[in-house]
């Protein structure tokens, strides 16, 4: 992998609570070593433990931090970017601004990402995770300057890096890492023959694991694979039998 993301959607980090959260902030640290990135997701109902968390990661020896903005109540933009600003102002990591409204229940129009890009000066990089290309597109139609950003939803992969996405920011090299890279490298390499091949074998398993919820499908997924995981926190529920039997299926078709 070219950097690691943990407490990211797929890592349950709603679920935590704050001494487990700095434990797998530790731990993750300590095992990956400085043999690449490490980015942070610290996203929290308050800017305040969100500042706690960012300034632990930061501290914990992490490259960058992932904020999601989340809200019981909806936030305005002028919420979104106060909420922001703050946080750049508490730490020195940069932070990769992450829009998953199907998670978070907030959605950041190109727009705003943009505005936060040019005004935040640690902001300086986007996960894009609604799925939606057009938005893509509109990020590189906004600004003079090159804002890095990377799909978050896997099963737009191939259009996203297409249109000119950084990376890949998923959890799907928790299951098969290796296709995951073939595939960026093949996109980076104008290679499109086979892009598409690797898209073609990879697209059911992205679809099967977004569907099922991506906690539930990787660990049950992992569990198949051999690393039992454990399962995932209530009130999220363990795969059902017939459901891991298709999983199982679905990851030994890419072998």
């Amino acid at each position: 992998m070219h950097a690691i993301a943990p407490l990211g959607s797929t890592g349950e980090s709603a679920y935590l609570n704050e001494p487990e959260w700095d434990s797998v902030v530790d731990i993750t640290v300590d095992v990956v070593a400085g043999r690449v990135p490490i980015v942070v997701g610290a996203s929290d109902l308050t800017t305040a433990n969100t500042i706690r968390r960012a300034q632990y990661a930061q501290q914990a020896g992490a490259d960058a931090v992932m904020v999601l903005p989340v809200s019981y109540w909806p936030l305005s933009d002028r919420e979104i970017k106060s909420h922001f600003r703050s946080i750049g102002d508490a730490i020195d990591l940069s932070i990769m601004v992450y829009n998953n409204p199907a998670t978070s229940g907030i959605d950041m129009t190109p727009e705003v990402l943009v505005d936060l890009f040019e005004n935040v000066d640690n902001v300086k990089m986007v996960k894009e995770s609604t799925g939606d290309i057009t938005r893509m597109h509109r990020l590189n139609e906004l600004t003079d300057r090159q804002l890095p950003f990377f799909n978050g939803s896997n099963p737009l992969v191939l259009q996203a890096l297409r249109a000119g996405a950084s990376g890949w920011c998923t959890a799907a090299p928790c299951l098969r890492p290796k296709l995951c890279l073939q595939l960026l490298e093949a996109v980076t390499n104008s290679d499109h023959e086979r892009a598409r091949e690797l898209y073609d074998t990879l697209r059911p398993l992205l679809e099967f694991i977004v569907a099922g919820g991506l906690p539930v499908t990787v660990k049950a997924g992992l569990d198949v694979l051999g690393f039992n995981v454990g399962d995932p926190r209530t009130p999220l529920l363990p795969l059902a039998q017939s459901d891991r039997e298709t999983l199982a299926d679905l990851l030994s078709a890419t072998m």
